[in-house]
């Protein structure tokens, strides 16, 4: 039998029956970009088997190299969306040299994506502090324990340090590291897309020329 090609054909008249009706419903008439945010990320609850929070992050070094990974959206509201990370890893020390980022979100089982574009500003100590707090213990150790993004010669070396610190809190708290935060992406654009029939897709962008604008929408070609 032969190999299943490595990429996949492109869907069929059918394929696209039968996954368009979840986004025939009506999006351009919306004004205002986080309740549609809002819907969507409780739809893809209820559909992503896993992470629906997940979001990839682009940054850039201080010579415009970009970068990318997947991290979690913790808050959303309209000042912004919120993840947390060792302020001391790549994605931390290209913040502090290029304060801007752009996410996407990307749900599979709706076959709709979100864009994200903005500059970036730290979350509060009072956020990273209650956040912080709500993470499971271990996770609270390991956040002192590893030193994100530097080499780590085994991972020996690394489950040695998680016991380490376990030791030194032993059954105490574990108060949140200094080099451990949260940052915010305040958009100015936040595009809207959702797969329809025959590459002919729904395009909704919001625009705003900065925090304290108002939202203009614009509807792009596919």
């Amino acid at each position: 039998m032969a190999d299943k090609p490595l990429i996949p054909p492109s869907p069929s008249a059918q394929d696209y029956a039968e996954t368009s009706a979840a986004n025939a419903s009506e999006i351009f008439d919306r004004d205002e970009p986080f309740d549609l945010f809002a819907e969507w990320l409780n739809d893809a609850r209820s559909k992503e088997a896993n992470d629906p929070n997940a979001m990839a992050l682009a940054t850039a070094d201080e010579n415009g190299l970009p970068d990318l990974r997947m991290v979690l959206l913790k808050d959303v509201d309209p000042s912004g969306f919120v993840f947390y990370t060792n302020t001391d890893s790549a994605k931390g020390s290209q913040l502090a040299v290029n304060g801007q980022a752009a996410l996407c979100f990307h749900w599979k089982s709706l076959r709709r994506q979100v864009r994200v574009r903005g500059a970036v500003e730290a979350v509060s100590a009072a956020e990273a502090d209650a956040y912080f707090a709500s993470r499971a213990r271990d996770s609270r150790i390991g956040a002192w324990a590893s030193k994100q993004s530097q080499p780590l010669e085994s991972r020996f070396a690394l489950e040695k340090a998680v016991a380490r610190e376990a030791a030194r809190f032993g059954l105490g708290a574990v108060p949140r590291p200094p080099n451990w935060s949260g940052y915010r992406v305040v958009p100015i654009q936040i595009e809207f897309w959702r797969d329809r029939p025959f590459r002919l897709h729904d395009r909704l962008k919001f625009v705003r020329e900065d925090a304290d604008s108002p939202w203009r929408r614009t509807r792009l070609y596919p």
